[in-house]
């Protein structure tokens, strides 16, 4: 079985065990474990159901693996002849989750 989830506007299809990088997020002190409550679409083939917009009482828990950096990402702007240049970088913060258990 595999949920279809929505996580910070991007949606994720998720199976027990699997390994999820997601935006980093602000938990509480010592807190292990994401609760996603976004469930777009629960089940596979015919037993499959499909919320409007969500799913009814249905969720995903993740276990928290760890935060980590992606590699940088960069960017110019310049326009020719005018002296105009301009760099930038980014490196975006993710977080590791194992999801534990899809609640029908």
């Amino acid at each position: 079985m595999y949920a279809i989830i929505e996580d910070r506007g991007k949606q994720y299809k998720v199976t027990t065990g699997d390994m999820l990088l997601i935006d980093r997020q602000d938990l509480p002190e010592g807190q292990a474990e994401v609760t996603f409550d976004k469930v777009l679409m629960l089940g596979e083939g015919a037993d499959a159901r499909i919320g409007t917009p969500w799913v009814g009482g249905a969720s995903v828990t993740a276990k928290v693996i760890g935060e980590l950096k992606m590699a940088k990402v960069r960017g110019v702007k310049f326009a020719r002849r005018k002296g105009y240049y301009k760099r930038w970088g980014h490196r975006q913060r993710m977080l590791k989750v194992q999801i534990d258990a899809i609640n029908a």
